[in-house]
């Protein structure tokens, strides 16, 4: 009775393995069954051998190593559906350690997002962000207050200014009017009386008719 009290208080003094000391055996432990499994698999070779080379000369040869090619086979069999047990154990585990490495940071990250929060306060943050908004608002009164200035020239009247404009384009119009058709390109008045110039133009046709008469007087003398 006290053997086995021994043993269960020694027992409960194991400590539990960590995943990744659980993935170390078990990787072990599959490396030995592969040994294994490749060591059967030439065990049946050969048996198989020994089968057809006594298949027609010993009979009783050849029928005992296919019993042990029959048993070696049932082993290879077993040890495959270990490997696939212990595979299927191992991804499980390495999946169990990626969680709990996962879950760890992230418990570490909640943690220092925790700690820079402790010192803010969302009221305060909010009144911090209105305080914010209202002196962008008195800088952009200040800047249109800025690009409009006072006192120079706002009190003038813009009908004086385009009455004042129409005279200088009218007075502009006359001076150029003045350069084009001045007076000095005028003639001058005349003063003397005007020539008759009739008689010399009765003149000239009698002296034409004087010259047509000596021009028919010679022809018919030629004639």
């Amino acid at each position: 009775m006290s053997f086995i009290k021994n043993l269960l208080a020694g027992g409960k003094k194991d400590k539990t393995p960590t995943p990744q000391e659980g993935i170390q055996r078990l990787r072990e432990v599959e490396e030995m069954l592969m040994k294994k499994s490749d060591f059967l698999e030439k065990k049946i070779e050969a048996e198989i051998a020994i089968a057809r080379k006594n298949g027609t000369k010993n009979k009783r040869v050849a029928l005992q190593a296919l019993k042990r090619k029959k048993r070696y086979e049932k082993q290879l069999q077993q040890i495959d559906g270990t490997l696939s047990t212990i595979e299927f154990q191992r991804e499980a585990l390495e999946n169990a350690s990626t969680n709990t490495e996962v879950l760890n940071v992230m418990g570490v990250a909640a943690k220092a997002l925790k700690g820079a929060h402790n010192n803010l306060d969302v009221d305060k943050v909010h009144d911090l962000m209105d305080d914010v908004a209202e002196q962008q608002d008195v800088a952009n009164e200040i800047s249109e207050a800025i690009s409009h200035p006072v006192g120079f020239g706002q009190d003038l009247d813009d009908d004086d200014l385009l009455a004042e404009l129409e005279e200088l384009e009218q007075e502009e119009l006359d001076r150029q009017l003045l350069e084009v058709g001045g007076t000095e390109d005028l003639p001058s008045v005349p003063t003397a009386e005007p020539v008759d110039r009739r008689p010399a133009a009765a003149s000239s046709k009698a002296h034409t008719k004087e010259a047509d008469d000596d021009l028919k007087e010679l022809e018919m003398w030629a004639s």
